[in-house]
């Protein structure tokens, strides 16, 4: 037998304890028409316990695909090779279904990033939470029902026992990712995979799962964090690997990969990031759309396009409760300008953008559209000025007709604006070229789009009409961080252009810092602070306001305490001049700060 040399022998003897998962040379690609599509190409790492490991990267790196493999749900037509795919020391390739039955949950959490697809929207979240417990065998059915609640609780659920009675669809977005977090985490497993686990939640909700996950972290328990969010990836990870094209551009300590990257992928990564450094520049290198006259006057006394007075509105709960979402909000939204809506989940931002739309109406006080009664008005009386006021959501595929392709969503909402029908087709590719897209996306379903390129449909869509005002509603929560900044040029562009107004809902602070002018700050219901967004966000007054930006993530490069200039493609947004004393005193500058 071969004796090794005495610095060997003592090297072997220093190793650190072995890797709970070990993944060497991953290789995962689907079959498509007879030949192998490559997805993941050859990508390596080790996660030890107690440590966590982000994996970034834009859409289509293959960095969810690398997460699923590690449960065995890869897919249909999945082809996965690796010369080592290990938990434990056992190894993952080749075990059957049931054998991956008994692997998930118990010794593998993993966290969709979809709560709504993902938690069956038939059966309450107790019993979605509890399934985990009841398949592994875990305790008595009064054991499991404390340990439900005690999980609930864990991850910020208000009120635990009413949400174990509810479904998925009764909840808001952040409460169904809360819950879906809890099914993850019901029987404490040893390694917790969290895909995108923070993308729906508030700052303050987030701040709470990434405790926990930090938590479980210091409970010796391994976490895989795949995440667009790299402020939330500098917050809990000990080591990041960037990829892109599935392969592995970058891997390291998380300070040097996001300190002092190396890559010029992981810098334009970096350099996409939202915050209070990035406000009146630009955040993608795609050049800016030649601009032309805004189609308000630049100067001189304004009217407000859309104002809110006394807004209630209340909604009935499974219990039978009545509970008051919007309590007494008023606002006002002038041409050109921003105003930001922001609160945890349940704080009735979307509700208010919703009576803002006149797809709700009012309990008490109302919405006027340039003066003139707007939500009070009967369905006939608004069918007039209905197109002056668009709508991007969150999820555009849900709300395209799945039978239609983008010739037809737009043609359908150009019926709608002031020249009715026409050439359709030659409007529709000038709307398309206006939001950076070809005519060949004529043709295709949305569903053969990315989401980024469905965003932007999206956005098209609502411009279609030539609208005053646009709602944005959580419009770039579900994109990654580099399609994320090519839709917020975008829309910065277009109300450059057309002198749109947006009425911009998000949970993202540091977008709504980008973004805004003014920022509207709600909790339960209520307007606890408006005013200046430079001002909110240096100087808070309010103490929830404060709360907000303390839990806010914030991802803080070396070079931003040295070089305080934009990056080269970065150029500063040309800066109006200030309002003259005759402008209303609630108004910020046309066009963009």
């Amino acid at each position: 037998m071969t004796t090794l040399a005495p610095d060997l022998q003592r090297t072997r003897t220093l190793e650190p304890a072995p890797a709970l998962l070990r993944v060497e040379n991953l290789r995962v690609g689907f079959v498509r028409d007879g030949a192998v599509a490559p997805v993941v190409r050859g990508i390596s790492f080790n996660l030890e316990q107690g440590r966590c490991l982000a994996i970034v990267g834009e859409s289509g790196s293959g960095k969810s695909v690398t997460a699923r493999t590690l449960v065995g749900l890869t897919g249909a037509g999945a082809r996965v090779e690796a010369d080592r795919l290990e938990l434990d020391g056992r190894e993952l390739q080749g075990l059957r279904p049931r054998q991956w039955q008994r692997v998930r949950g118990a010794q593998i959490g993993f966290v969709l990033q979809d709560a709504l697809v993902s938690l069956d929207q038939f059966r309450t979240v107790g019993a979605e939470v509890d399934e985990p417990l009841r398949l592994h065998r875990r305790g008595s059915r009064d054991e499991r029902r404390r340990r439900v609640l005690e999980v609930l609780r864990d991850v910020g659920i208000p009120d635990p026992d009413l949400c174990a009675r509810q479904r998925p669809y009764e909840l808001s977005g952040g409460l169904r990712q809360r819950a879906l977090i809890a099914t993850a985490l019901a029987l404490d497993p040893r390694l917790v995979i969290a895909d995108e686990p923070t993308t729906a939640l508030d700052v303050t909700v987030q701040a709470q799962v990434l405790d926990l996950l930090a938590q479980t972290k210091q409970r010796g328990k391994a976490v895989l964090l795949i995440s667009h969010d790299l402020s939330v990836v500098a917050r809990l990870a000990d080591e990041v690997c960037v990829m892109r094209a599935g392969e592995v551009v970058e891997h390291g300590a998380a300070q040097d990969v996001l300190n002092r990257p190396q890559h010029e992928y992981t810098r334009a990564l970096l350099d996409a990031v939202p915050s209070e450094r990035t406000k009146g520049t630009r955040l993608s290198p795609t050049p800016r759309r030649r601009p032309v006259p805004a189609t308000v006057p630049s100067g001189g006394p304004r009217r407000a396009l859309l104002t809110a007075s006394g807004l209630v509105k209340s909604f009935r709960g499974p219990d039978g409760v009545d509970r008051t979402v919007v309590d007494d909000v008023s606002f006002e939204l002038f041409p050109a300008q921003t105003l930001g809506i922001v609160g945890e989940s349940g704080s009735g931002k979307t509700t208010t953008a919703r009576l803002a739309l006149a797809m709700l109406e009012p309990d008490a006080g109302e919405v006027r559209l340039d003066g003139a009664p707007w939500t009070r008005a009967s369905r006939a009386a608004r069918r007039p000025s209905r197109r002056r006021v668009g709508v991007v959501y969150q999820d555009p595929l849900s709300s395209f007709d799945p039978r239609w392709d983008v010739a037809r969503i737009l043609g359908d909402a150009l019926r709608t604006g002031p020249d009715g029908g026409g050439d359709l087709r030659g409007r529709s590719r000038e709307l398309l070229e206006l939001v950076g897209m070809g005519e060949e996306h004529l043709g295709r379903s949305p569903l053969h789009l990315s989401g980024g390129q469905r965003q932007r449909v999206a956005i098209a869509r609502a411009l279609a009409p030539r609208p005053d005002v646009i709602v944005c509603d959580e419009p770039v929560s579900a994109l990654d961080v580099s399609v994320q900044a090519q839709v917020l040029d975008l829309l910065t562009d277009l109300q450059e252009e057309l002198g749109v107004a947006y009425l911009f809902i998000s949970h993202d602070l540091g977008v709504i810092h980008h973004m805004c002018d003014r920022v509207l700050v709600m909790k339960d219901g209520r307007v606890v602070e408006e005013g200046d967004a430079d001002d909110m966000f240096t100087d808070p007054q309010a103490p929830y306001t404060r709360r907000l930006l303390a839990s806010l993530p914030r991802l803080t490069r070396d070079h931003d305490l040295h070089d305080p200039r934009p990056h080269d493609h970065q150029e500063r947004r040309p800066m109006t001049a200030p309002h003259t004393a005759v402008d209303h005193p609630g108004t910020a500058p046309v066009g963009r700060r």
